[in-house]
């Protein structure tokens, strides 16, 4: 992507919004009386998201009145506008709900619909991995590099859950699945820092939304790594990506894992 360098201060603020997120999040993470229930898709959501979405959406409105705020859980704003906050408050909310403290907040930014900057923000594990174009992306403040590794067969391979692949999705996973070295499950949106940081080459997934992977773009490249669809595209907010998402810390590792996802 050839977006102009991140501003400084747009930086600093996501990272403002990060901390926000973070000390809502905390507040409810292993409360048995937090209030859920069930979205039309029947997926969870809880106190929690909305709370945090309120409050990101609160502190935007005072600081950039002009930027534009998309968010998981209500109605979008100024979503035609050049800068856009793109929001998921609690990615991860069965782990959430699990206490498990894989899920994490993801923020990104966009100008003219391509991530300009993308946080994935890890409260309960007090971690956070910071990508901005014109950066190297950081983990708690300091620059990562993802690792070198050009063949499947000595590839780590992470995905969510095996639920999230439908159809020949499925078949195709398991293709590329039956290929790598290790194979785990349920890692959430921290199986992308991870690979920022050099201990997971590839990351596969389906049935996810632009909340799940537009703050992802930034920081897997800014680390090295590559990011796209199963066709090789992009992510921006208008790719039609089919909620398919293939990361690889090493680019030759990325070409060899699309092959094997090729319909």
């Amino acid at each position: 992507m050839n977006s102009p360098t991140c501003p400084p201060d747009l930086i600093r603020f996501a990272a403002r919004l990060a901390d926000i997120a973070g000390r809502v999040a905390r507040q409810h993470f292993r409360n048995s009386a937090l209030t859920v229930e069930a979205k039309p898709d029947l997926s969870p959501v809880t106190q929690a998201d909305r709370e945090i979405e309120q409050a990101l959406r609160r502190e935007l409105a005072a600081a950039h009145p002009g930027h534009g705020f998309v968010g998981e859980e209500f109605d979008p704003v100024n979503a035609d506008a050049d800068l856009v906050w793109v929001v998921d408050p609690i990615d991860g909310t069965k782990a959430f709900l699990a206490g498990k403290p894989t899920f994490g907040t993801l923020i990104a930014l966009l100008r003219e619909g391509e991530p300009l900057l993308g946080v994935i923000d890890h409260a309960a594990l007090g971690e956070r991995w910071i990508g901005a174009a014109g950066h190297p992306t950081t983990h708690n403040g300091k620059p990562v590099r993802t690792r070198r590794c050009p063949a499947l067969t000595a590839a780590v391979l992470y995905a969510s859950s095996p639920e999230m692949f439908s159809g020949d999705e499925r078949d195709r996973f398991e293709s590329l699945r039956g290929q790598v070295r290790v194979n785990g499950w349920g890692t959430d949106c921290l199986a992308y820092g991870l690979l920022a940081s050099g201990f997971v080459d590839l990351v596969a997934e389906a049935s996810m939304g632009p909340h799940d992977f537009l703050p992802l773009v930034r920081v897997v490249e800014g680390a090295g790594g590559r990011i796209t669809d199963w066709e090789g595209r992009p992510l921006t907010l208008a790719v039609g990506t089919k909620g398919r998402v293939l990361a690889a810390g090493d680019p030759a590792l990325h070409e060899r894992a699309l092959t094997r996802l090729a319909g």
